[in-house]
């Protein structure tokens, strides 16, 4: 049974940083795909950026040169470290995984798992 749980999240003033990290438990293959989306109230989850086991990462252009994904220091584990953080980045951000996912990582539709999100605020 796979679970993620992010953890990170908090509160910061614009300008400021905030790194978030996942953790998946249940992982059973070296192969995966994670990535990080957020949304906001009311609104659709976002896709922000995304890494597969061979460590390529993709992001949105909304966050790129912002953010930076990157893999843990232990397995299936993935961080978002968050820079230059404006107002408009608060949001429930959450981690998500599937076994792989390609050019499409930053679509929602192709994960399977979800943790349960952490919030950000930045004000």
């Amino acid at each position: 049974h796979v679970q993620l749980v992010e953890s990170g999240g908090g509160s910061v003033q614009p300008g400021g940083s905030l790194n978030l990290s996942c953790a998946a438990s249940g992982w059973t293959t070296t192969s995966f795909c994670m990535g990080w989306f957020r949304q906001h109230p009311g609104g659709e989850r976002e896709g922000l950026a995304c890494i597969d086991s061979d460590g390529t990462t993709r992001y949105a252009d909304s966050v790129n040169g912002r953010f930076t994904i990157s893999k843990g220091n232990a397995i299936n584990t993935v961080s978002l470290q968050m820079k230059s953080l404006n107002p408009e980045d608060t949001a429930e951000y959450y981690c998500a995984a599937t076994w792989a996912c390609g050019a499409a990582c930053i679509r929602p539709s192709v994960y399977s798992y979800w943790g349960q999100g952490t919030q950000v605020t930045v004000s």
